[in-house]
């Protein structure tokens, strides 16, 4: 009787300390990761090309990156008192794209909300993204 109380007092605690540990890392503050819809953006624009190159609006790069969204950026490392800065040919660059597109999210969508940062990257960070994108949003939720 005694080694199968223990036994199942072991098992209780073994169980549990997943959940423990959890709990204690639960304070930590969590990182939201974009990676996710930067992968389906990345379908809809490019198919992972890095070296994609759209004339049109001089789009480049995985994500399709303009110049403006360059110089954007750069406006807000400038505000974050960061000496990085990023240039044309960085679109070109697969990682490099991606922190742009974290940090253009991170200014404009602190509140993570994939629906708005999907239909922004397409047509541009504004007050009036809802009634932006309706057909580029449901190509890259295809891909979501």
């Amino acid at each position: 009787m005694m080694r199968k109380t223990i036994k199942t007092i072991i098992m209780v605690i073994a169980l549990a300390m997943p959940t423990m540990a959890f709990s204690q890392n639960e304070k930590k503050e969590e990182v939201f990761s974009w990676e996710r819809v930067m992968n389906a953006i990345i379908k809809v624009e490019s198919k992972g090309n890095p070296k994609a190159h759209n004339p049109v609006g001089d789009c480049a790069g995985i994500l399709q990156i303009t110049p403006g969204l360059v110089k954007s950026c750069n406006q807000i490392l400038k505000e974050r008192k960061s000496t990085k800065r990023y240039t044309k040919a960085d679109r070109y660059n697969a990682s490099k794209s991606k922190e742009m597109f974290v940090l253009m999210q991170e200014k404009y969508n602190p509140e993570h909300n994939i629906e708005k940062a999907i239909r922004c990257w397409n047509s541009g960070f504004s007050k009036n993204w809802k009634n932006r994108s309706t057909g580029y949003y449901k190509k890259v939720m295809k891909h979501y």
